[in-house]
């Protein structure tokens, strides 16, 4: 394979970014008079485009949902995205590349900007754990196929 014929994989973060965020305090101030610990609640959610022909946008979404017994004391929503560059690479990578790769990267932003919101509340913060995204891409495909062939 001569120089020219070698295709040079490229990948790499151009931009990190918070792209959406929401805080709720529905029932305030009672819930601070409430000395219980609260049942907090996280639901994740990864999604991805192609922007250009060799730029992505991945994105992760958390939403966190903290309850004291059935009063919610405060519901916190982030969208952390990123935008990557990713060229030379086989077309069937480039999936698993956006959903697991840039969601690895943009997902420390993402607990940095809930603990900060949710420390804003004036509630102790929340420090999410780490999440297998290529295990979490894995279900999500597996899901995919089952109601693909369910349809």
């Amino acid at each position: 394979m001569s120089e020219q014929q070698a295709v040079e994989q490229v990948f790499q973060m151009q931009r990190v970014y918070l792209k959406d965020a929401s805080m709720e305090l529905p029932n305030a101030p009672q819930v601070f008079l409430d000395r219980n610990q609260p049942k907090i609640e996280v639901q994740v959610d990864v999604g991805g485009q192609r922007l250009s022909e060799t730029v992505f946008e991945s994105e992760v979404t958390v939403t966190v949902t903290a309850r004291l017994e059935e009063t919610v004391a405060f519901l916190v929503e982030v969208k952390q995205a990123g935008i990557f560059e990713i060229s030379g690479m086989p077309e069937e990578q480039l999936e698993p590349v956006v959903g697991i790769l840039c969601p690895n990267m943009i997902y420390p932003y993402l607990r940095a900007n809930v603990a900060d919101l949710i420390t804003r509340t004036g509630f102790p913060p929340v420090h999410l754990s780490d999440i297998n995204f290529e295990q979490f891409y894995q279900q999500r495909l597996a899901a995919a196929q089952e109601a693909a062939a369910s349809a």
